[in-house]
């Protein structure tokens, strides 16, 4: 309902500028912006959205030359720390978890993979001699590599297994062009879509049509099907925070220093380019506020 009442109020912007000429920059319209922030409480992200519905408004609509931004209050981003699992917690989400998932869990909390990174993962991005994770393409583009832990390397064997039979099926069905291959690979190596080395990890069970090219391809699963399956296992263990798939990062990093990591080895296996961020991480470690341990204990 509340993106209605945006919606509309939005076009009653646009409404009172053709109808009462409010077209220059410090006219009354401005204070929407305000108003937002002040009256709604509304978030920088709304407000940043209604701004960029004004500067459509000016330059596309009313065709004008330039948009000067006056000041205005600006509504305040509000300041979160990340939501982290006990141990326990993290154990019992896995065991009610089905296999298919409960790797992917293991593979977002083991190796601090986003649930995207997961999805994307092919068969060659896993060395299991050295313990570790090739993540490609992660968030912006960035490539790292990134721990494994010892209990994931036999339930990956039986997952390699499962992706080897589908491939030969999808082979021997000669259907198909073939995996997705970033960057016009597929034009540089022909044979690299449908080389096993490049099959996901993760395949989808259907074939789809591939938008981009039209072609018809498996693809790999979908992120929303992992974090259905988690919401699913946190309601039946009734665990009384807000769990998404990210939550298994946080508890991945959170539980590392708590363990005594340095805090630049965490930030490069999440991939942070800024060492700010993963500092968010040492506000939430389990000793209490900002970690410090009271003095009532001895």
């Amino acid at each position: 309902m509340a993106c209605y009442v945006q919606f509309f109020e939005y076009r009653l912007l646009i409404y009172l500028a053709f109808s009462f000429g409010l077209f220059f920059l410090n006219s009354p319209t401005f204070k929407f912006l305000e108003y937002l922030a002040v009256e709604r409480n509304s978030s920088p992200s709304t407000q940043m959205l209604a701004l960029n519905a004004l500067a459509f408004l000016y330059k596309q609509v009313l065709q004008f030359d330039e948009f000067i931004l006056p000041d205005y209050v600006r509504a305040k981003k509000r300041k979160k720390n990340p939501v982290v699992l006990s141990r326990n917690e993290v154990m019992a989400l896995l065991n009610v978890l089905s296999s298919h998932h409960r790797l992917c869990a293991q593979l977002m909390y083991g190796s601090g993979l986003r649930v995207m990174e997961v999805a994307q993962l092919r068969y060659h991005d896993i060395d299991e001699s050295r313990l570790s994770v090739y993540v490609k393409e992660g968030k912006g583009k960035k490539n790292r590599v990134t721990t494994l832990s010892s209990i994931c390397v036999e339930p990956l064997g039986l997952q390699r297994n499962k992706v080897k039979a589908l491939y030969e099926e999808d082979k021997a069905s000669k259907k198909g062009s073939g995996v997705y291959l970033p960057y016009a690979l597929d034009r540089k190596y022909p044979a690299a879509p449908y080389q096993l080395n490049w099959q996901y990890l993760f395949p989808a069970e259907k074939w789809s049509t591939d938008p981009r090219s039209g072609k018809h391809r498996r693809h790999h699963i979908g992120e929303q099907s992992v974090q259905r399956a988690i919401k699913k296992a946190v309601n039946k263990i009734g665990i009384d925070k807000h769990v998404t798939c990210h939550t298994f990062r946080h508890s991945f990093a959170t539980h590392l220093l708590e363990r005594g990591a340095d805090i630049r080895t965490v930030q490069e296996q999440l991939g942070h380019s800024n060492v700010k961020t993963t500092e968010i991480y040492t506000h939430v470690l389990n000793r209490g506020g900002r970690g410090v341990v009271s003095p009532l204990v001895e």
